[in-house]
């Protein structure tokens, strides 16, 4: 069984996706960041950046104690090597596929989340700001997108954990939405991969965990999500 520290934010479905379509047991611990649950001291035990996802295996394959992992890139890395799924296992496309986790996770990510920082959240709008990470954003966008061509999938013909890491920065901001247009190998990798069952169990059980997830922020959530409710 694997205890999953979860809220429904692009990383976390990061996780939610590899263990639908695992098929792993798991059930869902909710870390409220809205309320500030990234700051208790049980779970800075084990994530001690203060941020989700994290796991704790508690059948891990060397059969010890329960092993704890944070960050969601290293949690999808765990999981792959743990089952032996989602990770080609030839040493040449085996290291694409960790190139390009390690891509999101240094640059997808980030930068699109400060995208919608700037341009969803910040109090005043900062044009400098919008946009840098409007273009860097972009840049990404199309350094994926000719990735994509040619292939299924961002390490080839086989769906992986590299997929499973970019595909919830896609299309994340509805009040800043991205123009796709340009990206077409982008559109038919995402729906390809929204298609599948285990992606639409994974964002099924993001709406059972906040269902309020989407509706505007208050201020204290504003608070803890940004930096003034650091402890």
């Amino acid at each position: 069984m694997i205890d999953l520290h979860y809220w429904p934010t692009p990383n976390g479905h990061k996780v939610t996706l590899f263990l639908e379509e695992a098929g792993l047991d798991y059930r869902v611990q909710p870390v409220n960041i809205g309320k500030g649950d990234q700051f208790k001291p049980e779970f800075l035990a084990f994530s001690p950046n203060n941020k989700m996802p994290a796991i704790v295996d508690h059948a891990p394959a060397d059969g010890g104690a329960p092993q704890t992992v944070f960050e969601s890139g290293a949690i999808l890395l765990y999981l792959a090597e743990k089952t032996g799924r989602f990770l080609p296992a030839d040493p040449r496309t085996r290291i694409e596929a960790i190139e390009w986790l390690f891509w999101q996770m240094a640059g997808l990510g980030p930068m699109t989340g400060q995208y919608g920082h700037f341009s969803v959240y910040a109090p005043e709008k900062i044009p400098y700001a919008i946009e840098r990470y409007t273009n860097e954003a972009n840049r990404l966008l199309q350094v994926l997108d000719t990735r994509l061509k040619g292939r299924d999938f961002i390490a080839g013909d086989a769906y992986s954990i590299a997929d499973m890491a970019a595909y919830p920065w896609i299309g994340v901001y509805d009040k800043a939405p991205i123009d796709m247009t340009p990206y077409p190998e982008i559109r038919r990798w995402h729906a390809a991969i929204q298609a599948r069952p285990a992606t639409q169990r994974a964002y099924a059980k993001a709406r059972e965990v906040n269902p309020n997830a989407g509706k505007p922020l208050s201020e204290e959530e504003k608070a803890q999500l940004f930096g003034q409710g650091r402890r």
